[in-house]
């Protein structure tokens, strides 16, 4: 696989001291710049910005492998150890929108997967491939 090159992803939230108690607290994502409008954080290697824009939300949602994916949301793909690291670390600590668990399992997609938002109600999705090189496989 290629050197992917870390994204740029900025997303509103309606309060910037919960976002920082979630990201930097909760997920260990490290800040970087940050003013009274927007938060800087490190998730995994790409910048994620938290701006503020307590007006903003989304709720829709589409059928994957069974369940209600919120379609609006992000996350990491994780080396399988981490992803369960993470998981582990999250039980009871999130309420999760989907459960930690094997997606698409003996298909060419299998995958482990988890949702969960964050207290400004953005979705999030967490992800491992056992074999990265099927991540865009069809």
């Amino acid at each position: 696989m290629s050197q992917i090159q870390p994204f740029h992803l900025a997303f509103p939230v309606h309060d910037l001291e919960s976002a920082r108690r979630f990201y930097a607290g909760l997920l260990g994502c490290p800040t970087g710049r940050e003013s009274n409008e927007w938060i800087d954080f490190d998730l995994y290697g790409h910048q994620i910005v938290a701006h503020l824009s307590p007006a903003e939300s989304a709720a829709a949602t589409n059928k994957v492998d069974g369940q209600d994916v919120p379609v609006r949301h992000f996350g990491v793909i994780l080396e399988w150890a981490q992803w369960e690291k993470l998981a582990e670390r999250l039980k009871g600590k999130v309420k999760f929108i989907i459960e930690p668990h094997i997606r698409f399992k003996g298909q060419v997609g299998e995958q482990a997967t988890m949702f969960f938002k964050d207290p400004s109600g953005n979705a999030l999705e967490f992800k491992a491939f056992r074999d990265q090189s099927r991540i865009f496989a069809k």
